[in-house]
């Protein structure tokens, strides 16, 4: 395998270290290798970190490749730094000569339009020599062919068959005052992530949504201006739209563990795979409301193009470093047009963003507006800019995992608690389908002698 490093900045070689966005991490890469190397904790990074690399500039700037070495590496919280080396024996490449082999290196068509760090298949070296790119005599002390050395699978977890079983486990750790607690269920424990369908990509690693965020954003608004009109914020049609199944920068989550083991249970056409719900501890101080700053800050990202890329400062050695970086970030045009969509609904916002404000996850109380919000106990993860939830959690994020089988049962033992499709979804057509459900005739089976 290798690194596959673009910037969007020129010069962004030019000083050996960089920064990235931990959501920009594994774009374009495959799922088989992506979902080995996602956690993005001490252990997937270094093995990454031990992987030979091709650097390069977006397209725009036709600049050519070069190939080296990461030689130390930093995890910060929302952030990993990167120091690196060229291979001083090994010339640059020439984007001319490279394009026409961009398929064969596994580079997909709009890759290069955007700022990413992906992980390829294949020998760096081997194959840039296969394609008449490198002298056949090119070397480097790099990782030998077929060496993925992905991390092994996780060993078996606990199996949850029963509600008591389910109360007892969830119930049994206590938190502090200053902790909130939150849950989420998934259907399958391997086929979801701690993201929100806005930043889902399909199996070969390619961003199925967010590129196009302002579009989908917009057209919904052009086409049913009248379900939004009691809407006073872009949150607010964030949380609509997400009711209505628009991908989002939402992630949905409940107070009520009850809540969570429903919807682990819940998708007929996975009775018989196992589910999980994952548990969230949340600093107080980490939990905001509807009308907070910082949420309009991340919720109005939704507006910006794809074409208004944020640039962010480099960690400043100094207290005027970090002044002149800020007056930096905020006169840039993306920050600038994403100060007049937060005015728009607050008029005396002071237009100065933090950087790292932006590329936070918050928890977020929203207001109950609908039927449904109140009845799961509905709250939300608001992911900014390129943001990335840490799957193993993190200072702000606890996380604890339940492994949840046997779900046929669950769901007759919530349906007694009264936790089912008429009251999850309080809609008159759900309640009409559980009644009629609940009282429908079942012949009696005959049994043969």
């Amino acid at each position: 395998m290798f690194n596959f490093l673009v910037t969007s900045q020129p010069d962004g070689w030019d000083k050996n270290y960089y920064e990235w966005e931990k959501g920009r991490i594994l774009e374009y890469t495959e799922e088989k290798i992506s979902n080995k190397l996602e956690k993005l904790s001490e252990k997937e990074l270094k093995l990454m970190a031990a992987l030979p690399c091709l650097f390069a500039c977006e397209a725009w700037n036709r600049i050519a490749m070069r190939v080296g070495r990461i030689t130390k590496l930093v995890r910060r919280q929302s952030t990993v730094l990167i120091e690196f080396e060229f291979e001083s024996n090994i010339p640059e490449i020439s984007y001319d000569s490279i394009e026409p082999h961009f398929p064969y290196f596994d580079i997909r068509k709009w890759e290069m339009n955007r700022t990413h760090w992906a992980v390829k298949e294949g020998d760096l070296l081997d194959m840039l020599r296969a394609r008449g790119l490198l002298p056949q005599n090119s070397t480097a002390p790099l990782l030998p062919a077929g060496d993925t050395g992905l991390p092994s699978e996780q060993a078996e977890v606990v199996e949850i068959r029963s509600l008591q079983e389910y109360i007892d486990r969830v119930l049994s750790s206590t938190v502090s005052k200053e902790e909130d607690v939150y849950y989420r269920g998934h259907s399958s424990r391997t086929g979801y992530k701690l993201e929100p369908s806005l930043f889902r990509k399909d199996k070969d690693g390619n961003l199925l949504f967010l590129t196009n965020e302002h579009l989908l954003y917009r057209e919904l608004l052009v086409s049913n201006a009248s379900d939004f009109a009691s809407d006073s914020s872009t949150l607010d049609r964030l949380v609509r739209m997400q009711h209505y199944s628009l991908p989002t920068r939402l992630l949905d989550i409940t107070s009520n563990p009850l809540i969570a083991l429903y919807f682990a249970c819940n998708a007929k056409d996975k009775h018989n795979v196992v589910g999980e719900v994952i548990r969230f501890v949340v600093r107080r101080d980490a939990v905001k409301y509807f009308d907070s700053d910082t949420v309009s800050c991340l919720a109005n990202l939704a507006r910006l193009t794809d074409a208004e890329v944020i640039t962010y400062p480099n960690t400043p050695n100094s207290l005027a470093d970090a002044e002149a970086g800020l007056d930096l970030f905020n006169n840039q045009a993306s920050i600038k047009r994403l100060h007049h969509f937060i005015c728009e609904e607050k008029p005396h916002f002071e237009r100065r963003i933090r950087p790292d404000d932006i590329r936070r996850v918050l928890c977020v109380k929203g207001k109950r507006n609908n039927d449904r919000i109140s009845s799961q106990s509905g709250a939300f993860l608001l992911f900014g800019d390129n943001a990335k939830l840490n799957e193993e959690g993190d200072d702000t994020f606890k996380i604890s995992r339940y492994a949840v089988a046997d779900k046929k049962r669950l769901i007759k033992e919530l349906d007694a608690m009264n936790i089912n499709d008429s009251t999850v979804f309080p809609y008159i057509e759900n309640s009409a389908k559980y009644v009629a459900e609940k009282f429908k005739f079942v012949a009696p089976q005959i049994k043969s002698t």
